[in-house]
């Protein structure tokens, strides 16, 4: 349960997920894991990578740093201020990971997205594992977390295949296995913006959620037939397993709602 920024975490919010997730037949093989818990094994990863020289502390506003920085593929890159020593007079107040320690370009094969080639430090640059307000940051995190776990494959979101180099990244700092990694079409609306709640988009159906698998596996790009809106969750799950096709969705990234 990714929720290591408490102050935006919405009481009753991991319970309603986990909720929802039951409805749809999809259980846990292990105890849930919350991340908001797991500090010391995030602590215990950024004192590896400053034993190793990997990681360094920075001073930097964002106003400091959007002053003086070019533009990358994910907004400022980072001028690397700090990465040789703090100015004088000057305290640390985050921790980034250096981004030239580790082979350019940092390339991967996405199961459907192809081959994923980025350059870290022209395009991304220096990167903070630990905030200035002592929280963690999701890229560190997420990489411990599935480590810990075991876990040999990655499904998520297409706007998420830009931070996965940043991760393959902390995988070879820190000696830990990269798993192979798949990222579905996002779900977008007619301005072309990602369905969340930012955008006020309306929640999974819980109450009808065969009618919901149904439209999901529609809007994959599958072919579910339409005798089994009559079935049961569990039917439902069976065939798509059965069925998946993942060709069907290469090198798409979003599809509207």
């Amino acid at each position: 349960m990714e929720d290591l920024d408490a102050p935006r975490c919405v009481a009753g919010a991991a319970g309603d997920i986990l909720h929802t997730l039951d409805a749809f037949g999809l259980q846990s093989d292990e105890p849930v894991t919350y991340q908001s818990r797991r500090t010391a094994a995030y602590e215990q990863a950024l004192h590896k990578l400053q034993a190793n020289g990997a990681a360094y502390p920075c001073c930097c506003t964002r106003k400091e740093i959007s002053d003086s920085a070019l533009l990358g593929i994910e907004g400022a890159v980072y001028p690397g201020t700090c990465r040789h020593g703090i100015p004088a007079g000057r305290e640390g107040r985050a921790w980034r990971v250096r981004s030239d320690l580790t082979p350019s370009p940092i390339e991967f094969d996405d199961t459907l997205q192809g081959r994923v080639t980025q350059h870290l430090e022209g395009e991304i640059g220096d990167f903070v594992v630990k905030r200035a307000d002592g929280l963690f940051a999701y890229q560190l995190a997420v990489v411990v977390d599935d480590a810990a776990q075991g876990i040999t494959h990655v499904v998520r979101g297409a706007d998420l295949l830009v931070s996965t180099p940043r991760q393959i990244c902390l995988q070879g700092l820190l000696g830990l296995p990269t798993p192979h990694y798949i990222h579905l079409p996002v779900a977008v609306n007619e301005a072309g913006e990602k369905l969340s709640k930012q955008t006020l988009a309306a929640p999974a159906d819980a109450t009808q959620p065969v009618k919901t698998l149904l439209r999901v596996l529609e809007f994959l790009k599958q072919e579910p037939p339409l005798e089994l809106a009559g079935g049961d969750v569990q039917a439902m799950l069976d065939w798509a397993v059965k069925n998946w096709h993942p060709e069907w969705l290469k090198g798409i990234r979003t599809i509207p709602a």
